[in-house]
């Protein structure tokens, strides 16, 4: 083989072995630059929005026209240490790690940052294609923690979280569900929207029965004790 062939096959090998390192940085300043445009932009549409078959009713409201009570009924049902954490509550996830290995059911140890960035730029999904999902959704929350901040976290999220059938946003779900706006969702309206997150096409914040009801209650108490303690403070400083 001549030196120039040589040459050739050696620049071919350095550009194959380089090929995955370029996909990367692609992936990196792309994913990069769509949360930066998301710092101001409301996102229009998302992967599960896009993938719902009974359609998409959804009105983006900014976190000033949502009551504060539905912030807090969040914090107080999905994520108690959403303003203490920097997007990963590392003792729940060991906690649900453990449970999952002794055979309980599955439940993960998501934080609303998680929850937000897989809802925004993921898709949803269960099985394999779940762990898929679990390396660059530590990418985004990390990203959006760092891009965002707790606030836009927080809007965001109650923007696009599933709250109902084709109900996407607190906005959609308090006009469905209670025929007003997020502005004035009373502690109870809260806690009961809240209640039906983790299954939004199973529950249903009107005359909610079982575990529904006593899980609607029992956020609404804990309502008062994020009041008391501060613990949504972070995304109104």
């Amino acid at each position: 083989m001549s030196r120039a062939a040589t040459k050739r096959l050696e620049r071919r090998k350095l550009a194959w072995y380089l090929r995955p390192f370029k996909w990367l940085l692609w992936f990196i300043t792309i994913s990069v630059l769509w949360v930066l445009v998301y710092v101001v932009v409301p996102p229009p549409v998302t992967f599960t929005m896009l993938a719902d078959s009974k359609g998409i009713t959804k009105d983006w409201t900014g976190l000033s026209g949502i009551d504060r009570n539905m912030v807090r009924a969040v914090i107080a049902a999905e994520d108690g240490k959403f303003c203490s954490h920097d997007g990963f509550d590392r003792e729940a996830i060991e906690e649900a790690i453990e449970r999952n290995a002794k055979g309980k059911k599955l439940r993960g140890g998501s934080t609303v940052s998680q929850q937000t960035a897989k809802n925004v730029f993921l898709w949803q999904g269960s099985g394999w294609t779940r762990y898929v999902r679990k390396v660059p959704e530590v990418w985004f929350t990390f990203l959006i923690e760092t891009i965002w901040g707790k606030r836009r976290i927080m809007e965001v999220y109650l923007n696009v979280a599933e709250t109902g059938i084709g109900t996407y946003g607190v906005e959609a779900g308090a006009q469905r569900y209670f025929k007003h706006g997020a502005a004035q969702l009373t502690p109870r309206e809260a806690a009961r929207i809240a209640a039906i997150l983790p299954l939004p096409k199973k529950r249903e914040a009107i005359s909610p029965s079982g575990f529904t009801r006593r899980y609607g209650r029992t956020i609404t108490a804990r309502i008062g004790v994020v009041r008391r303690d501060g613990l949504d403070a972070c995304v109104y400083e």
